[in-house]
């Protein structure tokens, strides 16, 4: 029988597996040579319990918190695990190392207290262990050394794209990015200045994640519907800058105060301006800033007259038609579009409607507005539609009139992602 160097069974010769292989007469006597080596090191006194030769170790759910390491203490760790010459000795250390970051004691030497600030690295505890658990759980030293130099390269270098902070070299980290194209949100964020007073907000969670993924930090975004300032109210929480323009003098006040009322630690700017987005003057606008295009765009516009947010004939939900809707809507488009930035994104949250027992697929009207303006399509999020508050107190209504109509309760909206070009 022939056993791969981490301990798996298989009936495949040893030429025809990459690594070294050990036979299984061969395992316990070279458990037992290495364990001297085990004990050498950083790691000493954190041995894993004691378990079969080759058995990979206990697994429980652990925490989601996070652990502030000295990065000096962590490569000399790993330095160590990079030098074992023997699968043995690679795996006794990997699991001493493991153990140790899952118990964490009080007193854990120089690993977890980091004396010197500029030395000290925050890493997610479960992200670190699944790290080392995929080195354990490879098949030959050569993988397991791969996954090993993986980590310590996430641990001394930043690698970002052209379009966000996100460091590729630690992307598991970041398990809290929404990836899928299917947003079930069961409850809007209302930390902070977030408040869901104004019919016409969307959750706090659509921007945020949009901004995360499509700018830096310091980078701008302009929101051409602000509404009650929810994006902009990201903006200070995400250190970007932030400009909202709102046709509705009144709940342009609104979002002022709101958005003044998060806290802006980074002093990033945050401005609502008062104007139709159709016509306002954005230039102007970003050179007193001393922009010249922002990065990000973000659009939620009435889902036509679903609402009827004023009685301004400039309003698009006071649109006469959908055709003179989508009219509007180009317009804000156009006059938008010169002011962002080439290969950024513009993001556009729309809905679908009903009239006159027709579904108006409002979204994919919207969506190929935006594309015949030269934008190109990124993605198609489909989000859950929480219940408006018109509806909520009339929901077995609703569903006798979808039974007896035929229709569909809307349960849904788009989130579209386009990239100009």
């Amino acid at each position: 029988m022939i056993v791969t160097e981490f301990g798996v069974p298989g009936g495949v010769p040893p030429a025809k597996r990459r690594g070294r292989t050990l036979e299984t007469d061969d395992c316990t006597s070279a458990h037992a040579r290495d364990e001297a080596e085990v004990r050498n090191g950083p790691l000493a006194g954190f041995e894993p319990q004691q378990r079969p030769s080759f058995d990979i170790p206990e697994r429980e759910p652990l925490p989601r918190d996070t652990l502030a390491l000295s990065k000096t203490a962590l490569l000399q760790c790993l330095s160590e695990l990079t030098s074992a010459e023997t699968p043995a000795v690679f795996k006794n250390k990997a699991c001493a190392l493991r153990e140790r970051i899952v118990q964490r004691p009080a007193k854990n030497g120089d690993l977890f207290l980091p004396m010197d600030p500029d030395d000290a690295v925050n890493l997610r505890r479960d992200t670190l262990v699944f790290e080392i658990d995929q080195m354990l759980d490879a098949l030959t030293l050569d993988r397991a050394k791969y996954y090993l130099r993986r980590l310590e390269s996430g641990l001394v270098k930043t690698r970002t794209s052209a379009i966000n902070d996100i460091n590729l070299l630690r992307w598991k980290e970041y398990d809290d990015i929404v990836t899928d194209s299917l947003w079930i949100i069961d409850r809007r964020d209302t930390s902070g200045a977030h408040a869901g007073w104004y019919w016409g907000n969307f959750v706090p969670q659509i921007p945020q994640q949009m901004m995360r993924r499509y700018t830096k930090k310091g980078e701008w975004v302009l929101d051409t519907f602000t509404g009650s300032g929810t994006t902009l109210i990201e903006c200070r929480h995400l250190s970007r800058n932030g400009v909202g323009i709102e046709l509705s003098p009144h709940v342009a006040e609104a979002a002022k105060r709101l958005v003044a009322a998060e806290p802006n630690p980074q002093g990033i700017t945050s401005e609502v301006v008062v104007a139709d987005s159709r016509a306002a003057d954005i230039g102007t606008l970003l050179a007193q800033h001393g922009q010249r295009r922002v990065q990000l765009l973000i659009m939620h516009p009435p889902y036509h007259d679903i609402i009827e947010f004023s009685d301004d004939a400039r309003d698009l939900s006071n649109a006469e038609s959908t055709e003179a809707f989508l009219r509007m809507f180009g317009q804000v488009v156009d006059n938008t579009t010169p002011w962002l930035e080439t290969g950024r994104f513009l993001v556009v949250v729309i809905g679908d409607k009903y009239a006159k027992g027709e579904w108006i697929p409002l979204g994919f009207y919207c969506m190929s507005e935006i594309m015949k303006r030269g934008y190109l399509l990124k993605s198609i999020v489909v989000k859950n539609f929480d219940t408006t508050r018109a509806k909520r107190s009339q929901e077995q209504l609703w569903r006798y009139r979808a039974l007896v109509g035929g229709f569909f309760i809307f349960k849904h909206e788009y989130v579209l992602v386009f990239q100009k070009q």
